[in-house]
């Protein structure tokens, strides 16, 4: 019995030493256990002497039979436990909480998310309180970034992950069942995230940790980065006043998403059946194809774009072309009324939904011990103060309104001498500006279309990026699970042919389940602890393919699909190896946008547009004369694009330190930075996703001018060797590479910008690219 009692106790501390990797071998159906058992049984022979082993073999026979049955007496308890997947039950196992691999995006729904946020909350929580527990008995001794960082990094990433892709989802993919799966869940999401930010523990871990000598560059920006958070998160507040603070920020979590619901349900709600010819004369082949099929979506019948019927709706690649193009007025009148008057009455009513979340902000900097919500955000940007801001808003507005104020009159002169009658009203400027630039440019965007298929964008954009950095893009469909049929997936290799990253891009426009707009998001960050690569989406929303032609797209698409890259670069690009600051972690929100900005310029330069362009019927290239009459063309009415930026810069700073009604602060800003005053029934910014979908920009909306000065400057740099000089260019982009996309957030972005430009960045180069220099 002494050999029975010495392998239970050697069973007992194999079942503590292979808990855990028994938790994760069993969801491939594969146990460790048994040999864990077998193999302790084994040991213990083998120190018998041999006559021993013949004097018990008998004894041995019954004490295996007896290991047999505890062995299933555990696996029993494991099933019965949280410990095991619900697959080894025999029930389907939750996808959203499989964080080995890539998302398995084909297999998760929305009933997978409340349970599987749930039980990662748990499990976190359950792990947190561990690691606090061991933080308080061992505060005595020296804070390592081994002791403090690297265990918080391993605790986050799986709740992280599963977070990251419902909140992906619901951009992408939204249904009403995951909407309210995700109401349910963001109690969850900011209840764990308040015991992270909150804790007492951790935060006097990252105070020691501080004084570590030991620590890099970018380890000691981490630590700041931490203490800068959880003190603005409430760790020092009082209880009542943390209680308040936790209310606020569940409160703005079910506001900001209630306000990109009522966007979203207003944008694709809203809808006009056309059977006039005449609306659609004028519309790019394209457009009408487009709508036509729009009209018939769903009955199984052929589109018929000569003749109709057309469906138009407020979702751009519908909206656009028919406020452009289209030669009814009454039309364009009733697409732009229900445009501008979008979630601002009803059920939808974001301008509610606006003062309240103005009202919780403020509250919520107050309480944090700021005079107002902007002070708060931009504590943590490169300007750091709201006078910052607003000398280089006054600065350019300067500079551009006298400008704008002459384009505008200057095409209210040209629509009067066409034949408009009246004033010009917000429904005709882009139809005349259309008329206008064609006229002074022998040029329409819609002509660029056919030159621009999304393929041959894509290949030219890549093997920019090979020229530019080194890197090589290559498609790996099918190495991934996608959300939607139409989602492409690429894998990132160095020089070297080192894997070095990968990326989703999901092109095309679903307005009844896609946000609007263009974003990238960083899904996973490199890490050299979790040896993670980086994992980024893009996301655009152009016209999708029709019928047997191609996605084509606009100038402007193809620029803003080069910005959104520019994100995803520097995601992906970068060789810090600490997850809280690789790629655009932990970069100060106003210099964000300086890579995207950056990128952007390229589709001005010859040789780009070369390699990117090819008409997708007959592969020729975007004639030469049509690129000289477009970038001639580059600097029409600037000043008042550039104007349109500087008034949501204000609007958004203005609203976020004033306390004013939200219609006086429109009026008197408006004043200031717009030309044509806003309709009466502009319900503008009831659908300004940026700064009340989410906080990202919140009081940062500026953040585009601001990090624009940089990225203006930063190709300076590569005009200055001579754009068509390709061995310099190399050499410059090289360093861009190794310097603005490498660093990430472990450097501070000024810093960033000597290293690259060796010097502080000028406004020079950015009222240059507006014709304003």
């Amino acid at each position: 019995m002494l050999i029975l009692a010495v392998v239970s106790v050697l069973v007992s501390l194999t079942i503590r030493e292979y808990a855990c990797e028994e938790r994760r071998r069993m969801r491939s159906g594969f146990s460790l256990l048994p040999i864990a058992i077998l193999h302790q049984i084994s040991t213990v022979c083998h120190k018998c002497r041999a006559t021993l082993c013949w004097r018990l073999f008998g004894a041995w026979c019954f004490q295996t039979v007896i290991l047999v049955l505890i062995w299933k007496w555990m696996l029993a308890s494991f099933e019965r436990s949280d410990l095991v997947p619900t697959s080894v039950l025999g029930q389907r196992e939750n996808p959203l909480l499989d964080t080995s691999g890539l998302p398995r995006f084909a297999h998760i729904s929305a009933a997978d998310v409340l349970p599987g946020i749930t039980k990662a909350a748990a499990e976190l929580e359950r792990r947190l309180q561990r690691f606090e527990h061991t933080l308080e008995t061992t505060k005595n001794t020296l804070r390592t970034w081994a002791s403090v960082e690297e265990p918080l990094e391993i605790l986050r990433r799986p709740f992280d992950y599963s977070w990251r892709v419902v909140s992906h989802l619901q951009s992408v993919k939204s249904s009403p069942e995951l909407r309210a799966a995700v109401q349910q869940a963001q109690p969850i999401l900011l209840d764990i995230s308040s015991k992270f930010e909150q804790s007492v523990s951790i935060y006097n871990a990252f105070k020691d940790l501080r004084l570590n000598k030991k620590l890099d560059g970018a380890q000691h920006r981490i630590v700041e980065s931490n203490l800068y958070i959880m003190k603005n998160s409430g760790v020092d507040l009082e209880a009542e006043k943390r209680h308040r603070f936790n209310e606020i920020n569940q409160l703005l979590a079910n506001l900001t998403t209630r306000f990109r619901n009522n966007v979203l349900d207003t944008t694709s709600g809203f809808s006009i059946v056309l059977t006039d010819k005449s609306s659609v004369e004028g519309l790019p082949e394209m457009s009408r194809q487009l709508l036509a099929s729009a009209a018939v979506s769903g009955t199984g019948e052929s589109p018929d774009p000569e003749n109709g019927p057309w469906k138009v709706g407020l979702d751009l690649p519908s909206y656009e072309p028919v406020m452009m193009y289209s030669s009814n007025r009454k039309l364009r009148e009733q697409l732009y009324r229900a445009r501008a008057g979008r979630a601002c009455s009803g059920q939808h009513d974001n301008i509610a939904v606006i003062e309240e979340i103005r009202k919780l902000r403020q509250e919520k900097a107050v309480i944090l011990g700021y005079k107002s919500y902007a002070e708060f955000s931009l504590s943590a940007n490169m300007a750091k103060n709201v006078y910052a801001v607003w000398g280089m808003l006054d600065s350019l507005h300067n500079k551009t309104y006298p400008v704008a104020l002459k384009e505008v009159a200057f095409l209210t002169d040209f629509a009067s001498r066409s034949g408009h009658q009246g004033k010009l009203e917000k429904w005709d400027t882009a139809y005349w500006t259309q008329k206008h630039m064609k006229t002074l440019f022998s040029i329409s965007d819609e002509e660029f279309r056919p030159y621009f298929p999304l393929e041959r964008v894509l290949a030219g954009l890549f093997n920019l990026s090979s020229d530019l950095f080194g890197i090589k893009i290559r498609p790996a469909d099918g190495a991934a699970e996608v959300w939607d049929d139409a989602v492409r997936f690429f894998n990132v290799y160095n020089e070297k042919e080192i894997h070095i990253a990968s990326f989703f891009l999901d092109p095309y426009s679903r307005p009844k389940e896609k946000q609007t707009g263009a974003w990238m998001d960083n899904f996973l960050s490199r890490s050299s602890l979790l040896h993670q690569l980086p994992v980024a989406f893009v996301i655009c929303n152009q016209i999708p393919p029709i019928g047997s032609t191609p996605s084509l797209m606009s100038f402007y698409e193809v620029s803003t699909l080069f910005h959104e890259f520019g994100h995803a670069l520097q995601h992906m690009l970068s060789t810090v190896p600490y997850n809280g600051v690789s790629g655009i972690n932990n970069i100060e929100w106003d210099a964000v946008e300086f890579p995207s900005q950056f990128m952007s310029n390229w589709v001005y330069d010859r040789r780009t547009i070369a390699a990117i362009s090819g008409h997708y019927q007959t592969g020729e290239p975007l004639p030469q004369a049509m690129l000289e009459k477009k970038i001639k063309a580059r600097y029409y009415m600037k000043g008042t694009d550039m104007l349109t930026q500087l008034h949501l810069a204000a609007l958004d700073l203005t609203l976020h330190s004033s306390t004013d009604p939200l219609e006086i602060i429109k009026k008197k800003v408006s004043d200031k930075f717009t030309v044509t005053k806003p309709m009466k029934g502009d319900c503008f910014p009831s659908t300004f996703l940026h700064i009340f979908g989410g906080d990202s920009y919140a009081a940062g909306y500026y953040s585009y001018k601001w990090a624009e000065v940089l990225a203006q400057d930063a190709f300076g740099a590569f005009e200055e060797v001579g754009l068509q000089n390709k061995e310099k260019i190399r050499k410059v982009g090289r360093r861009f590479r190794d310097t603005v996309l490498s660093l990430g957030g472990g450097t501070s972005p000024l810093e960033v910008f000597r290293m690259f430009r060796g010097r502080n960045p000028s406004y020079t180069a950015l009222l240059k690219s507006y014709g304003l220099a």
